[in-house]
């Protein structure tokens, strides 16, 4: 069997295992995984064996897609902070935005949070 072969069979494996796992996680509310899977004529371990192998091609397939992350740079004297702030949470405000959390306090310095938002505002 040649690589190119085994390739396409193995991307047919798991196109369907990947339709298993979509019918398995729509089952109906109350069904086990080992019901569903009882029903389906498949064990329970092999059912996460195929969920690990769908979900690790899934990776591969985002992180091929994803850019490069690229470093920000920041100046150091925009990062200070004191000791014992580092060490006890503080309450403030947690913003979200594509993807990456930010926590802002009254002590965060007002020029690294615009640096940070502009960073973030260019990311993809």
């Amino acid at each position: 069997m040649s690589s190119e072969t085994t390739i396409v069979a193995e991307q047919c494996r798991l196109q369907e295992w990947a339709a298993q796992i979509r019918d398995c996680q729509s089952r109906p509310a109350g069904m086990s995984v080992v019901t569903w899977c009882a029903h389906h004529g498949i064990t329970k371990a092999n059912y996460y064996y195929r969920l690990r192998r769908v979900r690790e091609a899934c990776l591969k397939t985002i992180q091929g897609k994803m850019p490069a992350q690229q470093v920000v740079p920041v100046e150091p004297e925009l990062l200070q902070c004191r000791e014992q702030e580092s060490r006890t949470p503080q309450s403030g405000l947690d913003i979200s935005i594509k993807g990456f959390s930010i926590h802002v306090t009254e002590s965060t310095s007002m020029p690294l949070l615009a640096e940070v938002l502009k960073a973030v505002r260019h990311a993809e």
